[in-house]
């Protein structure tokens, strides 16, 4: 958020104080208070206070030179996740897909310009990729982003285009608007999205989206494969079956528990005009 942008009650070190607990990640679990304060662009005092203050409240530990999250950040996340109930109800059928087609799953929400991982049933592999409940990619370079992206009204499309980052993170990746945009259209026709190494060189994914009883787009599920075992024919051919199938069954839950209200605020999710699923083409 800008500057200019901010109203009369925005509370700047409480920004700050987020920013912190943000500059930790996979690639950075441990920080030097130095490395948290050039992450988060603050002096070296400001960034000492923040933390001490999380060290106080129990979200961050100090062994004396390295500072790390403690598990009680998990709270922070706990009470938006337990309020969520598609989680609940995908998670058996996630598991489901997984004992079928030995491939890792998840369900994923549109948060802003990114995809976060709400519900995961890793496949059991010796070497897997490191998602959690949690993770975060952008949106327009992931299967799941982009069956995410691809019902929205053209105007908030071009608005995500245009504000994201599209560099190449790999050989493959899709980075101009006008392809990205071809490529959103294909995915709506068809009803799923498949990516090619475009996130990471190895991987290829497939997502389908999971639609409410209104007919809106409210989550995508997803199926990430290694591209030395599975091709994209076979992920056509044997994997997206059974991804639909999955889905519908998610989405015939739904209508059950689900009485139809409107998507959440800020997700992202668009209400089509219908709720039928098109059928998977035989390319």
């Amino acid at each position: 958020m800008s500057t200019a942008a901010r109203a009369s009650h925005f509370v700047r070190s409480f920004e700050r104080g987020l920013a912190v607990i943000r500059a930790f990640d996979a690639e950075h679990p441990a920080r030097t208070l130095s490395e948290v304060a050039r992450a988060c662009d603050l002096t070296r005092a400001a960034a000492r206070r923040l933390l001490l203050t999380l060290a106080d409240l129990g979200y961050v530990h100090c062994d004396g030179r390295l500072f790390r999250l403690t598990p009680r950040v998990l709270e922070l996340g706990h009470a938006y996740l337990a309020g969520l109930a598609l989680p609940r109800i995908a998670e058996p059928h996630l598991k489901q897909l997984v004992a079928e087609v030995k491939e890792s799953s998840s369900l994923c929400l549109l948060d802003g310009d990114d995809v976060v991982h709400v519900a995961r049933v890793p496949a059991r592999r010796i070497m897997s990729a490191t998602i959690t409940v949690g993770t975060r990619f952008p949106a327009h370079v992931t299967a799941v982003g982009r069956v995410l992206l691809a019902p929205l009204p053209d105007e908030d499309l071009d608005a995500r285009l245009a504000r994201a980052e599209r560099r190449p993170l790999t050989a493959y990746t899709i980075v101009t608007p006008q392809a990205l945009r071809a490529e959103l259209g294909r995915v709506r026709r068809q009803g799923y999205a498949l990516v090619d190494q475009e996130l990471e060189e190895g991987l290829r994914s497939v997502a389908a989206p999971v639609r409410d009883r209104g007919g809106a787009v409210v989550a995508g599920v997803g199926l990430a494969v290694h591209a030395g075992r599975v091709s994209v024919a076979s992920v056509r051919r044997d994997l997206l079956p059974r991804l639909l199938a999955a889905v519908a069954r998610i989405e015939a839950d739904l209508r059950i528990t689900d009485p139809g209200p409107a998507a959440s605020p800020g997700t992202g999710t668009h209400r089509s005009s219908s709720s039928r699923r098109p059928p998977a083409p035989p390319e």
